[in-house]
């Protein structure tokens, strides 16, 4: 973990690669994974060879097909938009789903994460490189976006969320409305930002995104669009046409070899469990990567009896039907979440993707499927992890002498702790002998007894263990009254904890990122940007690339 100190008074900022054994193992160099990546993400050689693979494969023509579903936040980010859509430049890409008004702080972390990669990597390449971010507009599950957390004054996890009917079909974010519960939750968000100089220019931007009559992908996206005003950023939306008829090839391919590349994605599964690691997205061997959807709702195309079916609508269509309504209404269907990525550098000229614990660990079961369809993996780049600790956090965790990682626990974990740790030696040390006699003394007794019957032995021990149990009993009837009396600081404890790890999870995968910008500003992202690049630099593993053999 890197500390930082920013610009912004009362903030600090620690970033880290996210905990998971994979990232860890991949940033590390593991050749374990070596065959199941483009390249390792600290090579530059690795991205040279993907950018020379992209150039290759995209020209001008096959670029510009996409350019009107494309967003730059600047004047300047259109203008390499334009240079890249010459065939000069090449994309670092991430991706999001539309969390309300935002989502979680991660957002903003992948975001920057991939602007500052973009950043090095057009020096080293010496061409345009672009960061570009995707909205995650085709996704359907309402229950993953509904909602948001925010920490209220009171030191409280508050969830806000927008109403919506119980019976609404499983549509894109794309064509979902917000709906006039939008107007409630803003209401609230409100109520819960901190009055500070910054915070009507964030509250401005969120109602002026979040209306009642807009999608949740289009909210989602001009809030990010109006967030990174001061980036150079290009956003896309996968859901317009130009996007979607540039898919359609891909997606077409994909159906007529359905059976063949689930297949190939679980041999390249059972690869990654042989090396030691799980899979991250189940393969299914009837089910197509494809998703259709019409008035019913969005769901998967899977094979039965030779014909495509829908289960949850029961309505089948045939080969013919598929491809005839793919090519008519290439808007009506989407990649699933092993397939987009794919989608993605088949219409676009990426050469890495910035992604969190689980994108990345998925990238490692794809590598084939990408080869399938003749195209190279970009470089997978886990994105930087990072956790805002405000000044009053700050004062907490000097007083108790602890630091962040004391407090990634349940709070009664490390509230039982800290009670331990204050256990006054006059207590702790009599008890610990009573249990050493206890445990010496019966083990005496118990072979004594046994030596008259063998019977007794058992017996003994559950005595003995009775004994302990009782010593435990009275430790905690003590812990119990001293943590009474330390109420107070432990009630601060549990502020910071709230802050730092709230609903017994990361910080940046729970609480929304608006808040902290209504509090410190916008030197809030510069300097989390700034913390990304530490993150990013580091040694040059050679990998060769993804091997689909063995």
């Amino acid at each position: 973990m890197t500390g930082l100190a920013t610009a912004v008074a009362g903030l600090e900022i620690l970033s880290e690669a996210p905990a998971s054994q994979l990232v860890r193992d991949l940033i590390a160099g593991d050749v374990r994974l070596a065959p199941f990546y483009a390249g390792h993400p600290r090579d530059p050689d690795a991205y040279r060879r993907k950018a020379e693979s992209v150039s290759a494969r995209l020209g001008s023509d096959a670029r510009r097909r996409v350019a009107d579903g494309v967003h730059a936040t600047t004047a300047a980010a259109a203008s390499k938009w334009e240079r890249v859509l010459r065939g000069d430049g090449v994309l670092v890409t991430t991706g999001q789903q539309a969390g309300l008004f935002g989502g979680p702080l991660y957002t903003l972390n992948k975001i920057l994460c991939a602007i500052r990669l973009a950043e090095t990597l057009e020096s080293r390449l010496n061409r345009p490189v672009a960061p570009m971010f995707w909205v995650a507009a085709d996704d359907h599950d309402w229950a993953e976006v509904d909602h948001t957390y925010v920490v209220d004054g009171a030191n409280q996890v508050r969830r806000i969320t927008v109403a919506s009917p119980p019976d609404a079909p499983p549509m894109p974010m794309s064509d979902r409305r917000l709906g006039e519960g939008i107007t409630g939750a803003l209401d609230e968000l409100e109520t819960l930002l901190p009055s500070s100089e910054f915070a009507a220019r964030y509250l401005d931007l969120i109602r002026a995104a979040y209306r009642p009559d807009a999608t949740v992908a289009g909210a989602f996206l001009a809030l990010i669009r109006g967030l990174f005003a001061d980036f150079d950023l290009l956003i896309v939306d996968p859901s317009h046409a130009s996007v979607k008829q540039a898919a359609a090839p891909v997606l077409q391919h994909e159906l007529a070899h359905a059976a063949e590349h689930a297949a190939i994605l679980t041999r390249h599964s059972q690869r990654l469990e042989r090396a030691g690691y799980g899979v991250q997205v189940p393969v299914s061997e009837d089910a197509s990567n494809v998703l259709f959807h019409d008035d019913e709702g969005r769901e998967r195309l899977v094979r039965e009896d030779g014909r495509w079916t829908l289960r949850r609508t029961k309505r089948e269509l045939s080969d013919a039907d598929v491809q005839d309504l793919l090519r008519r209404e290439p808007v009506r269907f989407s990649p699933n979440v092993l397939l987009r990525p794919v989608v993605e550098s088949a219409v676009f000229p990426t050469i890495a993707y910035v992604g969190g614990p689980s994108e990345i660990a998925y990238f490692a079961q794809i590598g084939c499927l990408f080869l399938a369809h003749g195209i190279e993996p970009p470089i997978a780049v886990p994105r930087v992890s990072a956790t805002l600790i405000e000044g009053k956090v700050r004062k907490v965790l000097d007083k108790f002498g602890i630091d962040v990682d004391d407090v990634r626990r349940p709070f009664h974990e490390v509230a039982t702790q800290r009670v331990r740790d204050e256990m006054p030696d006059a207590v702790t040390a009599p008890l610990a002998r009573l249990r050493s006699a206890i445990r010496m003394e019966y083990d005496h007794a118990r072979d004594a007894a046994a030596a008259i019957d063998p019977t007794l032995r058992k017996w003994m021990e559950g005595v003995r263990n009775s004994s302990l149990a009782t010593v435990d009993d009275a430790e905690k009837k003590v812990a119990s009254h001293l943590k009474k009396r330390s109420e107070v600081e432990l009630e601060q404890l549990r502020k910071a904890a709230v802050n730092l790890y709230p609903e017994n999870a990361p910080q940046e995968r729970v609480l929304n990122g608006i808040p902290y910008l209504a509090r410190y500003g916008g030197g809030v992202m510069r300097d989390l940007a700034r913390a990304m690049q530490q993150e990013l630099d580091g040694g040059t593993p050679e990998w060769t690339g993804v091997r689909c053999d063995g």
